[in-house]
């Protein structure tokens, strides 16, 4: 007889407050869900592509493109249920009025028992649809195949473990292949806000992943180091090469 684990539903936080964020992410995470956490709409639209969510808390007042926007872009890509956050009543009741598709919202400075009642309603409606399937295709880079929902890699078909963050950066380099991204981006889209400043996690995991994935770690091929910009994913060869990858364990 098979048993199947049942995953805890995914929360993206989407908040400039860093104080809001760890707190509701923690007191997310005490009642049993999964939380992420973004400081900017741009940064949590690139972190529901690799990682779907089950339901999105959005505040409006962002920097950069704001939460009205961001709802919009959401959408686009999946019908995932919204919970505006925000200290403006009477623009979250304009909101609502407008019909821009947000599923609920609670105002600043909310009650977290408030809250949590919110998201289980929210949830509990939007239970027959999965997360974000279509971000789910298994992606090719050359030789390199990486199957998201089976949490699998293959490099000329020969399969490599990595670890749950590992797989995370390589599947955000994987989407984006060929186009360099930045430190920021990478701790912002792999590890969320609460890491911003710790640039050590990524040459770390980069180390780790190449150790992995390249013929030569020493002299790296697919991940390339764009001196003063970032990394990105270059494809490397369609046929398995003469002589065998290394798969050393980090």
């Amino acid at each position: 007889m098979v048993e199947w684990a049942i995953m805890p539903a995914h929360i993206l936080i989407v908040d400039d407050d860093a104080l809001m964020r760890r707190s509701t992410g923690l007191q997310l995470e005490q009642a049993g869900y999964r939380a992420s956490t973004a400081e900017r709409a741009e940064d949590a639209l690139a972190l529901a592509r690799r990682d779907p969510p089950d339901l999105i808390l959005l505040d409006i007042g962002l920097p950069g493109m704001d939460g009205l926007e961001a709802l919009r872009r959401f959408r686009q890509a999946a019908d995932t249920p919204v919970i505006f956050v925000s200290a403006r009543r009477r623009e979250l009741d304009t909101i609502l009025g407008l019909e821009l598709g947000a599923d609920d919202y609670v105002t600043k400075p909310f009650n977290p028992d408030v809250l949590l009642a919110r998201v289980k309603a929210v949830l509990r409606r939007g239970a027959a649809q999965p997360a974000g399937g279509a971000e789910l295709a298994t992606l090719t880079v050359g030789d390199l195949v990486v199957n998201p929902a089976a949490h699998a890699v293959t490099v000329a078909g020969r399969p490599v473990e990595l670890t749950a963050r590992e797989f995370s950066l390589l599947h955000t380099l994987t989407l984006e292949a060929g186009k360099v991204l930045s430190i920021d981006d990478l701790l912002a889209r792999v590890w969320g806000a609460e890491f911003s400043g710790e640039p050590q996690a990524v040459y770390v995991h980069v180390r780790w992943l190449r150790e992995k994935i390249e013929q030569d770690p020493n002299h790296p091929q697919r991940i390339v180091n764009v001196r003063g910009v970032g990394y990105k994913l270059a494809p490397q060869g369609q046929t398995p090469p003469c002589e065998p990858y290394a798969a050393n364990s980090s």
